[in-house]
């Protein structure tokens, strides 16, 4: 059983009045119980403990009263609000520092074993299989990042959110700065850590891939010495993470497709809108079904069934789980549109993020996918720093390999992709996604598949709102 609210456990409140006030240093004048966490008193629950967070553009203690009276049980403040009651109240110095001292609390009552993961690409896709498999083959109920609710506010949010009761908790970390994964690892003290890969984002914020590695490799600064890293033996940087980890005297085991990997992928077939894998996790063999395609899902997914065996666990059920894992929106999603001259146009939505590796993994994928026309929409890919619009160009080669015929860009220094392909590549640039919709409809074609990606600042998933305007969006056959 997946765990994505106390209302799991029924008459088991997360947090009563005392263990808050004592997790957080605060006070609390009444007595009260709270089945669950939240930050966004749009999105209260009753019964929820409301955290009333200060941030750059609004003051979560402007929303208190409202939090209230939508039946937030209880809400945690630095200063009474006027006007509410404060019975209902916890009161600590530091809101975010009181988050914090709930999700070191939860995590010490909870005997749970955690998976923390973290890497450049993949990290949200390989969270949400762990959370299959351990559904599949855990010894209880489980816990796991809800969206990608990552950095150093979701983090603790989510421990924050951890039933005493919980199994297994997979925790996902980001981070675009040095520093910035250590101090939620130790908040969460994992069992293992599992990085996906090192790749070239975020350069604006480090002078080289190194220094990338260095940072996501603090996610082993809060594990004990006994603790398991789970590395890409296939990724440059796989030498310097199992270094990083050695001094932290942890064992390291690799997942990859190269000899001595302790998870290996020995083969992947095209098998309908997925795949099928043959691989090898610590000498036995694995055949399993993904519904995603592409090598990178695969890597990952020996990743995940590497993390499931150094818990313990059988990795046999938690890899059948994963055929029954579709891709969520922004991250591959599949749907189709009805085109105005007639037929359907295919839809892969990849729109949430997009790196270098991420948009090279997906390019690579579609040959297995249709057997219409590939067209990509590609947005901006931001964090990139000085090496930008080398970056974009850079992409022609993948885009060429992928057969795709028509390109369209948005934003900035994605136009370098445009100028580095064929003239008859080329579909059309505009500064924002909604401007490519006559573009894109003027030249798709009935049975044409259309991949969308960009990094989220540039909002790709306008493109499709705009699209599925013109007709409303049906998924696949096999996403039905």
């Amino acid at each position: 059983m997946v765990i994505t609210s106390p209302d799991s456990f029924p008459g088991a409140p997360l947090w009563r009045a005392e263990d808050a006030a004592a997790a957080t240093g605060g006070r609390a004048v009444g007595t009260w119980a709270a089945r669950g966490v939240c930050l966004d008193s749009r999105r209260v629950t009753p019964g929820d403990l409301f955290i009333a967070l200060p941030g750059a553009r609004v003051d979560g203690h402007a929303f208190v009263a409202r939090a209230l009276a939508e039946g937030a049980a209880a809400a945690m403040v630095s200063a009474p609000p006027e006007g509410v009651d404060a019975a209902r109240l916890l009161i600590v110095e530091d809101v975010l520092k009181g988050l914090e001292g709930l999700a070191a609390a939860a995590r010490a009552r909870t005997r749970a074993r955690l998976v923390a993961i973290t890497g450049s690409v993949g990290k949200t896709g390989t969270k949400e299989m762990l959370g299959a498999a351990f559904e599949a083959a855990g010894p209880g109920p489980i816990h796991i990042t809800r969206g990608n609710l990552n950095n150093h506010i979701g983090c603790p949010l989510t421990l924050a959110r951890m039933p005493i009761e919980t199994s297994r908790a997979v925790i996902e970390m980001g981070m675009n700065h040095p520093g910035e994964i250590a101090p939620l690892s130790r908040l969460a003290r994992p069992h293992v850590a599992l990085i996906t890969t090192i790749e070239a984002v975020h350069l604006a914020h480090f002078a080289g891939l190194e220094g990338i590695a260095d940072a996501k490799a603090e996610i082993f600064a809060g594990m004990a010495p006994e603790g398991i890293a789970v590395l890409n033996r296939d990724n440059d940087q796989f030498d310097r993470l199992a270094r990083l980890a050695a001094l932290k005297g942890l064992e390291v085991v690799p997942f990859g497709s190269c000899r001595g990997c302790a998870a290996r992928l020995d083969r992947i077939e095209a098998e309908g809108e997925g795949s099928r894998v043959t691989a090898w996790l610590h000498g036995h063999l694995l055949t399993y079904r993904l519904a995603q395609p592409g090598r990178h899902i695969a890597l990952n997914s020996l990743g995940a069934l590497a993390a499931v065996a150094a818990l313990g666990d059988d990795p046999e059920p938690a890899a059948a789980a994963l055929a029954r894992l579709g891709a969520p929106p922004g991250r591959g999603r599949r749907s189709r549109i009805a085109l105005p001259a007639g037929g359907h146009l295919d839809l892969i939505d990849d729109s949430y993020n997009a790196s270098p590796a991420a948009v090279r993994a997906a390019l690579a994928a579609l040959p297995a996918v249709g057997a219409g026309r590939r067209l990509l929409a590609l947005g901006e890919m931001l964090e990139l720093g000085e090496a930008a619009e080398a970056l974009h160009a850079g992409l022609a080669e993948s885009v060429l390999a992928a057969g795709v015929a028509k390109v369209f860009t948005v934003g900035g220094a994605a136009r370098a992709l445009l100028d580095a392909l064929p003239a008859e590549r080329r579909g059309g640039h505009a500064e924002t996604a909604e401007g490519l919709t006559e573009a894109v409809l003027t030249e798709a074609a009935a049975g044409d598949l259309l991949l969308i990606k960009g990094s989220r600042g540039r909002r790709m998933d306008r493109l499709i709102d705009a699209l599925s305007a013109v007709a409303p969006t049906q998924p696949p056959n096999n996403q039905q």
